[in-house]
């Protein structure tokens, strides 16, 4: 169940430029805590003195670490479009390009670090924004593949829409996975697998 919200929310949505820059701040600062010292030793406390503000600055604008990473967590997925995806020369490019671009995107948007990326999956309390945010999220994101999938010549699928869902979910829940997990496998290993096994689905390889 989703957490209070009240709980969640920020105090100060800042108005002024310095107000938006020390905010910038103190979530730049929550980000190094909490990927050095985890999250139950990630304190206001320390984030406040990484950010060089007051405790009580910190509180006029979040009303505790909850708070921040649930923000945190926010930034990254509405950053994590596929942000050239529009951008691809169809016409162009082979299958396998065109997929090897939608996945590479998707291992970029997870590069954080590793430590902070596990806190974010496994720490951060689900407000109904954030829950809002992830549906929002995996919304655009089957669309932009749906768009990709129907316009490439040689993708041969029976349902664009399924074919759509099941491509972003793997891709997405696989680069979760590596990149938020001790590396097993080296990252250009697991983008060579992942494409080949996308493009010969797509393809209708038997």
């Amino acid at each position: 169940m989703p957490s209070a919200d009240r709980r969640l929310q920020p105090r100060r949505k800042p108005r002024q430029v310095r107000a938006e820059l020390t905010r910038d701040r103190i979530l730049s600062a929550a980000a190094h805590v909490f990927a050095e010292y985890g999250y139950a030793a990630g304190t206001t406390n320390r984030i406040a003195e990484r950010a060089r503000v007051s405790i009580g600055s910190l509180y006029q604008y979040f009303p505790n670490k909850d708070a921040i990473l649930a923000e945190l967590l926010l930034r990254h997925i509405d950053r994590g479009t596929w942000t050239r995806a529009d951008r691809l020369d169809l016409s162009a490019g082979s299958l396998e390009a065109t997929v090897r671009v939608l996945v590479r995107d998707a291992i970029d948007n997870h590069r954080d670090d590793p430590q902070l990326l596990r806190i974010m999956i496994e720490e951060a309390p689900l407000s109904q924004e954030l829950l809002d945010a992830m549906e929002r999220h995996g919304r655009d994101r089957v669309a932009q593949v749906r768009d990709f999938l129907a316009r490439h010549p040689d993708v041969h699928v029976q349902s664009l829409d399924t074919a759509a869902e099941l491509i972003m979910f793997t891709v997405e829940l696989n680069t979760h996975k590596l990149m938020a997990a001790p590396r097993t496998i080296p990252v250009e290993t697991f983008e060579n697998e992942l494409v080949a096994m996308v493009t010969r689905y797509l393809r209708g390889d038997q």
